[in-house]
């Protein structure tokens, strides 16, 4: 075998002189920490997060794939479960991070960023965990420019206005805005009482229901802490028949709260902070139009019977709910009502175009299903008398509502018309005959309803006639109590609103028919203390002309069913609400009470929130 030798190139003996040329030229390299290098202006170093703005969903903390993130409880920030805030801040653990910035880009309010410094130098790993905050709220930690020394760089030691990666919608991992509702158009709809909103059909419910992030801020803000996270699942996963039995945990009149709910859970949505809320109430009403029988979705049936019986005053959705848990609960149930049919002010309030008939007989039908007696048009203190009623049930539970509606008393208002009687001769009794130019004097949802209902019946009795519907309101734009929905969806169809104005006389032409409302523009309506009390311009007088006024400034209670004993021991708040403990009981013994009487709240579903509490008290009282 011939053997191989190996060559090397040995080189000249001068090679290393050839360095001698770079002896006098500038390094190359970074003469670090006296000499710094920027980050790139998306670094994504240490965060930063704004507590102003921070509402503590927990977002961050789901997502992190390492487990980095952990929300703790902050004691001195106050928690506001009505506005979608926690009083809980993320807690970072910088052993664990990868700052991959998923929790960034996952951020509905845009809070939580990742800044350009990186160095954090210490022996002791429990440093490492820390809870970010930024310049606004930790001007301690957070230096400018010249007091900023990189040799003392850490997590106490930050540079001030040195944000780097931080929130971008257009690539954001959730989506900011909804799956638009179909409606009827204004155009269209204001020619009859077809019912304006049309519905999700199921794509357009599984894809807005995919928006859910479910933080569940919704659920601390809605009064009756409905499971709304996971029946907006079982909608993403196509499964209504779970969705609605998550529902009727906690509510048992979906299809009516699917249209009027007054959606206290889409104002604390976190995605409503930069976007457009998860249309929590729609998809609520997709589930319950989408089962056609209930009863045989749900399958609920009554525990064993007690031998107790409850009488319920008023069906109402506090009466109905009621009449739910405790039939539920074993019970015999019996509602009264001096209305043909269930629903209570939902019947012959809110105008067929927003809450047809049939949708509330739908959940009136499946309680009657489980058992749950109904005595309709029976009066309380005509047809039956309330101390019959005390005599011979286990317990009672009031949930009449406010039935009565108010006027304003100015001069010549006989010669007007008032709101509730108005909206329920329309609804279930005989249309009201209106005139060509209305004025309905009121800004509240009610008030919207007089007026887009009288506007429906003008262009039905006087087809291709001119005619105008508007309103005049105590309170100016800023202050309107009606929703942003209800002013906008009146305005789309022609309603003229006049705010800050207040009436001062209906005016009369010489054979006493209304010939118009002469009005005086608001001064203020609250006085220092926050209480009621207008003042006007008295010399800055307005006249609008029509031949029909509708007053709609609110609602009473009317308790002249009750005898004359029982009034006097029926205790009340100063803001004449009834007073019940924290089990629902009023001061008369066995005698319970929620929702409109009750509560300043105005709306179903804090009825129903007052009504599981009843029940559980009426439960518990009858052991």
């Amino acid at each position: 075998m011939q053997s191989a030798k190996l060559k090397i190139n040995k080189g000249s003996i001068f090679n290393p002189f050839k360095a001698i040329r770079f002896l006098f030229k500038k390094p190359k390299t970074l003469r670090y920490p006296f000499e710094s290098k920027e980050p790139a202006l998306r670094y994504r170093g240490f965060h930063l997060n704004d507590w102003d703005k921070c509402t503590g969903c927990g977002n961050c903390a789901d997502i992190c794939p390492n487990e980095a993130i952990t929300m703790v409880e902050i004691p001195e920030i106050k928690p506001k479960p009505e506005e979608g805030i926690k009083n809980e801040r993320p807690q970072l653990d910088y052993g664990r991070c990868c700052f991959c910035g998923l929790c960034v880009d996952i951020c509905p309010p845009g809070c939580l960023r990742l800044s350009r410094d990186y160095f954090h130098i210490h022996f002791d790993t429990d440093t490492f965990v820390f809870i970010p905050k930024d310049e606004k709220t930790d001007e301690e930690h957070f230096l400018p420019e010249e007091k900023y020394s990189i040799l003392q760089a850490s997590l106490a030691h930050r540079k001030k206005d040195n944000e780097g990666f931080t929130s971008d919608l257009g690539y954001s991992l959730f989506e900011p805005e909804r799956v638009p509702m179909p409606q009827v158009s204004p155009e269209e709809r204001k020619l009859s009482f077809i019912e304006q909103v049309i519905g999700y059909s199921k794509e357009e419910a599984k894809k807005e229901a995919s928006r859910c992030l479910e933080c569940k801020l919704c659920e601390e803000a809605c009064p009756a802490h409905l499971k709304i996270s996971d029946y907006i699942r079982a909608i993403y996963e196509d499964k209504s028949d779970e969705s609605l039995r998550k529902i009727f945990e906690d509510n048992p009149i979906p299809s009516i709260c699917g249209r009027v709910c007054m959606k206290y859970c889409e104002e604390a949505c976190s995605l409503s902070i930069r976007g457009e809320a998860v249309a929590v109430r729609w998809l609520k009403r997709f589930v319950a139009d989408s089962i056609e029988d209930y009863k045989a979705t749900l399958e609920l049936k009554p525990a064993k019977p007690t031998g107790k019986q409850i009488a319920v005053i008023g069906a109402g959705p506090g009466g109905l709910s009621v009449a739910y848990f405790l039939r539920l609960k074993g019970h015999e149930v019996t509602v009264f009502d001096s209305l043909p049919g269930g629903g209570g002010m939902m019947r012959i309030g809110p105008p067929l175009y927003r809450l047809p008939l049939e949708a509330i007989d739908k959940d009136v039908n499946y309680l009657s299903s489980l058992g749950v007696e109904f005595k309709f048009s029976t009066t309380v203190g005509k047809d039956i008398r309330f101390e019959d009623i005390q005599k011979d049930y286990d317990a009672v539970y009031l949930g009449i509502g406010t039935t009565s509606s108010r006027s304003t008393r100015v001069k010549n208002t006989d010669k007007a018309v008032l709101a509730l009687p108005f909206l329920s001769e329309n609804k279930i009794g005989r249309q009201f005959k209106v005139g060509k130019e209305i004025i309905v004097i009121g800004g509240g949802n009610v008030a919207m309803d007089v007026a887009r209902e009288a506007l429906r019946l003008q262009h039905m009795q006087y087809p291709g006639e001119k005619v105008i519907t508007k309103t005049v309101s105590l309170e100016d734009w800023n202050e309107l109590p009606a929703t942003e929905e209800e002013i906008e969806d009146g305005k789309a169809e022609g309603i003229q609103l006049n705010p800050a104005w207040g009436p001062k006389e209906v005016k009369l032409d010489e054979t006493g028919e209304v010939k118009g409302l002469l009005c005086m523009k608001v001064k203020s309506v609250f006085d220092e203390q926050g209480r009621f009390s207008p003042t006007f311009y008295e010399e800055k007088e307005m006249f609008l002309e029509g031949d029909m006024v509708i007053e709609a400034i609110g609602q009473g209670a009317d308790f002249s069913f009750l005898p004359e004993n029982l009034m006097k021991k029926l205790e009340f708040t100063e803001r004449r609400k009834v007073k019940v403990d924290e089990h629902g009981e009023t001061s008369i013994p066995k005698v319970f009470a929620g929702g409109d009487i009750v509560n300043l709240n105005l709306d179903a579903v804090t009825a129903i929130a007052d009504a599981k509490v009843a029940a559980e008290g009426i439960d518990k009282l009858l052991g």
